[in-house]
């Protein structure tokens, strides 16, 4: 396994937010942590990151346990956070900035404008850009980290509607051609059904992952997105904590589907 989380607990003072909660994440396999308001899901990114130390629980990447911030994992919050006295190529070699290494970063971020939609803006300041130029300005920055996972906190949250579905096109094309593992936090249904390889599904605080569904889907389009009512309604009726939705799938364990998943995409190669 990529990524291991064991009995992950958190408390906000006396509030509990998250309580025993454990996950798996295979190599290149794309998660989405779905639920509602408050149910801690950004909490488990920041547990993973190592900003927020928790009350007990275990992290390990590649059968390593970590327990301090590590460079392994790089973050993207729900705001571009972008420098507007920076030009976006300043703004996207930070990372090469702050370590020593701007030159080489430089070139390799130029060769990676046109595949992000930026070629001919590397020049431009932030504000001469629209919300998803910004968000993947934002997005390539986090992959030129080259860390091993990624944490999408909200990316596209932000953004007006017709934005926020040309970004999941966007992102849903990227990640064919560039296959990193990918956490990613979101409220939207929609966005999870159309860009996961399996959805954890969080309950209220405290937290506690109430179902894992597995997205096997050989082609994913707009089409195929608008014909999933049944799977949204068992979503739904989970992140309600409806007992009676019931599992889009029979249910296996979290090592055991991201095996599968991974094993089938090799298998598709």
């Amino acid at each position: 396994m990529k990524l291991e989380a064991e009995n992950l607990t958190f408390s906000y003072g006396a509030k509990k937010i998250l309580d025993n909660i454990g996950f798996s994440v295979a190599e290149g396999e794309f998660v989405s942590l779905l639920g509602p308001s408050g149910s801690g899901k950004s909490t488990v990114l920041k547990l993973l990151t190592g900003v927020l130390k928790g009350e007990k629980g275990k992290i390990r990447i590649d059968g390593r346990e970590i327990r301090d911030p590590s460079g392994r994992f790089a973050y993207m919050p729900q705001n571009d956070l972008l420098f507007p006295w920076k030009t976006i190529l300043d703004n996207v070699c930070l990372y090469g900035q702050i370590h020593g290494s701007l030159e080489a970063m430089r070139k390799e971020a130029r060769g990676y404008l046109s595949e992000f939609g930026l070629a001919g803006y590397e020049d431009c300041y932030p504000s001469q850009l629209s919300g998803g130029m910004r968000q993947r300005a934002a997005f390539l920055r986090t992959a030129l980290c080259q860390a091993d996972i990624l944490l999408l906190d909200e990316p596209f949250g932000a953004l007006d509607v017709i934005t926020r579905g040309e970004m999941q096109d966007w992102l849903l094309h990227l990640r064919r051609k560039f296959e990193r593992t990918v956490i990613l936090v979101t409220h939207d249904m929609d966005e999870a059904i159309y860009l996961s390889d399996r959805i954890l599904i969080l309950n209220q605080s405290p937290a506690g992952i109430v179902d894992e569904i597995l997205i096997d889907a050989e082609v994913r389009d707009r089409e195929w997105l608008y014909s999933q009512g049944q799977l949204r309604r068992k979503i739904y009726g989970r992140i309600m904590g409806r007992a009676d939705a019931g599992s889009a799938q029979s249910r296996q364990g979290p090592e055991e589907e991201a095996h599968g998943v991974m094993q089938r995409k090799r298998n598709e190669r």
